[in-house]
């Protein structure tokens, strides 16, 4: 028995229910192991034994020590008539979608769901929402293992309409604007999950709209997209977490960086939402993009706007009305990289209203 079961099999153990009558504890750990996440809130009320195995710690790290945690695509979306804000998870195995509970009223309240930046920790199976509230500072964390809410520290700085991302661990709030009107700012500040704290990093050198931003290594990359009448070249940046520092992009980065980018094995892919959504990779021996082979991304039914996300070889597009395709991706002995796409699931009338604002994978 691993360290973390007998964690477990010690807290059910100070309880005289049996996790399961006839079984030992040990065997009946390992059936509730594999029961499926969403289901786990009305798992909790079978009986306070099982009340307390699935929403001990040492629960979550059983299932990744023993590699059962299976990936569910989570999606931040609104409906188009009455901006109402929602999350839903889908089980990549199933093809079933699930409702989350929603997030405290506060964030309700906002304008536009693009207000609000999201960023996940996917081993961790949580998700983090940042910049609701009446003040702007809100955050609020999601876990998965007891399907809840809860607020974490407010950010040092208010800010809306900004990009996050996860960087070894730590939560990155990159620039934005104060008021959600005009005034931006250039702070930047870091989150630590486990001490619950905000600390500022380096300022943006530059003011910089929110349009896209990736994770790769321990680099975070931002940059304001091309925007019409393209005149001018698109300003970009890059944060190195371990110097805390920032520098402007390549050149060859930042003007080819025309679409959403998703990172898959440490290489950085963007997907265009114009024309039939072609699908570049970025090379960084030579500054210069590629077109990706293989399949194009089925436009008849992925429709604007899209959000994407990846994991391991493999990359989920959102687009209207939560339609959901995978692409997976495969790299050629020379070099060359080529995806094929699939349909996961196809928006039923529940979910026709519904558009994609971000989208995250995590393994519960």
């Amino acid at each position: 028995m691993t360290e973390t079961q007998t964690n477990i099999d010690q807290e059910a153990g100070t309880n005289s229910q049996p996790l399961i009558p006839g079984l030992p504890n040990e065997i009946a750990e390992l059936c509730l192991l594999r029961l499926p996440y969403p289901y786990h809130a009305l798992f909790r009320s079978v009986s306070s034994s099982w009340n307390t195995t699935i929403t001990n710690p040492s629960f979550l790290l059983s299932k990744q020590s023993l590699s059962i945690s299976s990936p569910y695509l989570f999606v931040f979306a609104f409906n188009k008539s009455t901006a109402k804000i929602q999350w839903q998870s889908l089980d990549l195995s199933s093809g079933r979608w699930f409702v989350l509970p929603p997030m405290p009223t506060s964030f309700t309240k906002i304008s536009s769901p693009h207000a609000l930046s999201c960023a996940s920790n996917p081993r961790q199976g949580k998700l983090f929402v940042l910049g609701g509230g009446e003040s702007s500072r809100s955050a609020v964390v999601y876990t998965a293992l007891t399907n809840r809410w809860s607020f974490a520290s407010p950010m040092l700085s208010p800010r809306t309409y900004f990009v996050a991302g996860n960087v070894d661990g730590k939560i990155m709030a990159v620039g934005g604007s104060l008021d959600g009107v005009g005034e931006a700012t250039t702070d930047v500040e870091s989150y630590d999950p486990e001490s619950d704290t905000w600390k500022e990093s380096a300022k943006l050198p530059m003011v910089l709209p929110k349009y896209d931003s990736a994770v790769i290594g321990r680099e975070m990359l931002v940059t304001e997209g091309w925007a019409w009448p393209f005149m001018f070249p698109p300003m970009a940046q890059v944060y190195d977490y371990d110097k805390d520092t920032w520098r402007e992009m390549r050149g060859g980065m930042k003007e080819g960086w025309t679409g959403l980018s998703v990172v898959i094995r440490g290489r950085l892919f963007v997907i265009s939402e114009h024309g039939n959504f072609p699908m570049k990779v970025y090379s960084s021996d030579d500054d210069t993009w590629e077109y990706v082979s293989g399949q194009k991304l089925p436009k008849e039914t992925m429709r604007r706007p899209l959000a994407v996300t990846g994991a391991e070889d493999r990359m989920f597009v959102v687009g209207e009305g939560l339609n959901v395709a995978e692409g997976r991706v495969s790299e050629r002995q020379n070099g060359e990289f080529r995806v094929v796409w699939r349909m996961i699931t196809s928006s039923p009338q529940a979910r026709t209203q519904l558009t994609p604002a971000s989208c995250h994978v995590l393994y519960v």
